[in-house]
């Protein structure tokens, strides 16, 4: 810690020495979920090879379902990929620029997917309104097997995302991107299945619009979280009332001001607060109380703290 003289009345204003060593915590501004890059590789490989079946059969027999879920596929191949590099990049260390590094691509890759998802719904919605009205017949099997290839595809690649993307947005647009899939494909299967005994081609369309309505309310809510977290907002789950009261019960802390929580990242959060003591305490332990209430109640580990010496109060005559 070091600290210095403010104001005209000699008041002391402490702060934490840094060092920022290759183990340093502060340097930490986003943490990778174990696993993550192996989820987002399988991820790929396995839509890849999806589009490219559904795209081959899709074309062979005329489906625009077909091929519009190989698009669909292929646009979230591109939001995997985009999330992929996001996370990566997540990993450099802060430099001279960028004293923060790169963390923020993670909330970036996290909007950029929400926006993909509401696109897509959208364009699925307007080609299916239109194929009310022109439905075209296919053949119901084909449809249903490649439908049914996506189905496992995309089921397979949303659970493993599923255990990372509760505590990363950026893990859970991909999850969401996947699982939207997964309903696309059944959808399709289904029509699949019945066109197999009965020529109702309008059913092709009615799914697609009912498919898109899904997309859009999952879509809309990862949206909002994304644009929050872009527009430093409190991350979910953290509020910044009770953080406050937290800090004030540790000994010797008589006021706090001046306290911003916000995400340095999608899994890394950081806090900044003035908190002014009795002066009776040692400081290093003072702040090492509030570092450690800070972090075992809210989960934040990256603090900066300036304390205030207010011993003969705030404002001296």
């Amino acid at each position: 810690m070091h600290s210095h003289p403010h104001g005209p009345h000699g008041h002391l204003h402490s702060h934490p020495a840094h060092d920022h060593g290759p183990d340093d915590p502060h340097d930490r501004h986003a943490v990778a979920q174990a696993g993550a890059g192996a989820r987002y590789a399988i991820g790929v490989v396995l839509n890849i090879a999806l589009v490219a079946v559904q795209a081959a059969v899709g074309f062979s027999i005329g489906s625009m379902a077909l091929l519009g879920d190989a698009g669909h596929n292929a646009g979230d191949v591109l939001g995997l990929v985009l999330a992929l590099w996001a996370m990566r990049l997540a990993r450099r260390k802060p430099d001279a620029r960028h004293t923060y590094g790169y963390a923020r691509s993670t909330i970036f890759a996290a909007n950029t997917n929400a926006a993909l998802l509401l696109i897509t719904c959208g364009a699925l919605a307007v080609e299916s309104v239109r194929r009310f009205s022109e439905p075209a017949p296919v053949p119901g099997f084909w449809v249903m097997v490649a439908a049914g290839a996506g189905l496992i595809v995309n089921s397979v690649s949303a659970l493993v995302f599923w255990r990372g993307g509760r505590a990363d947005a950026n893990l859970r647009a991909a999850f969401l991107h996947l699982a939207a899939d997964a309903a696309v494909s059944l959808g399709v299967l289904i029509v699949g299945v019945v066109l197999m005994f009965k020529p109702w081609y309008w059913l092709d369309p009615l799914a697609g619009l009912l498919v898109s309505v899904a997309i859009f309310v999952s879509a809309i809510g990862l949206m909002r979280e994304s644009l929050d977290l872009a527009l430093d907002a409190v991350p979910k789950g953290l509020d910044i009332a009770t953080i406050e009261a937290a800090i004030r019960q540790v000994d010797g802390v008589r006021h706090v001001h001046d306290l911003h929580v916000w995400p340095l990242s999608t899994t890394v959060t950081a806090l900044t607060a003035h908190i002014e003591h009795d002066g009776e305490r040692d400081g290093d332990a003072l702040l090492r109380d509030a570092e450690a209430v800070i972090q075992q109640r809210f989960g934040i580990s990256h603090t900066t703290i300036q304390l205030e010496n207010v011993g003969c109060e705030r404002h001296c005559g």
